[in-house]
């Protein structure tokens, strides 16, 4: 399996997606007011793993340029229809992974990441890659899945279902491991959060600020 099938995966589900329901909408809430403070008025914004858009549409409004990618190109299709439907001048969806994306005197002053880490397979390298893309003390605001702290069916059944086509790739690790990648690649930590309103869902929320 490689990058190419999970975007076959990904291209697949896509209509699914879009009509799926938000598990935890109170959580998800709290997580854009959250973002959204962080934000200003004259940033540039990276969004990876953008999916059909809907948080970029949320957030986009606010900043002064807001780029949303996603390795799907049927995901991308779909945010660009929803867009037309309610355009955002500043707001531009792309099909394109972290490793297509060249920094350059004009970088980011935030990059979000929100259920995107865990399916990146070098999550050292994307994280160094991110570093690279934002501008000096820039923001990398995420929100990430910690299979190791999951269930041990969940992590047990990943592997297997990802073997079958049933699942895209998707890394195991604890929050901890989490937290030590992302101040390996240059980064201090400045928050981490519990936003979920049904319990732990162990997805914490991250504000990392390039060092």
């Amino acid at each position: 399996m490689s990058l190419a099938s999970d975007a076959r995966f990904w291209d697949r589900t896509s209509q699914k997606y879009a009509i799926g329901a938000i598990a935890d909408q109170a959580g998800y809430e709290r997580t854009l007011d959250r973002t959204r403070a962080l934000l200003g008025s004259g940033d540039r914004v990276l969004e990876l793993g953008c999916g059909t858009g809907t948080t970029a549409l949320r957030l986009a409004g606010n900043v002064q340029d807001y780029l949303a990618t996603d390795i799907s190109a049927g995901m991308i299709a779909i945010a660009n229809e929803k867009h037309a439907a309610s355009p955002i001048p500043v707001l531009a969806f792309r099909t394109a992974t972290v490793e297509a994306l060249t920094p350059d005197t004009a970088q980011f002053n935030a990059v979000l990441g929100f259920n995107y880490l865990h399916l990146v397979r070098d999550l050292s390298g994307t994280l160094r890659r991110i570093h690279a893309l934002l501008a000096a003390e820039g923001f990398f605001i995420s929100k990430t899945p910690c299979v190791g702290d999951m269930n041990p069916l969940i992590r047990f059944a990943l592997p297997v279902m990802h073997a079958i086509g049933k699942a895209p790739y998707a890394g195991v690790f604890r929050a901890s491991d989490l937290s030590q990648h992302i101040s390996a690649a240059g980064f201090d930590i400045l928050a981490a959060e519990n936003h979920a309103t049904k319990g732990n869902d162990n997805r914490p929320y991250i504000v990392a600020r390039k060092r």
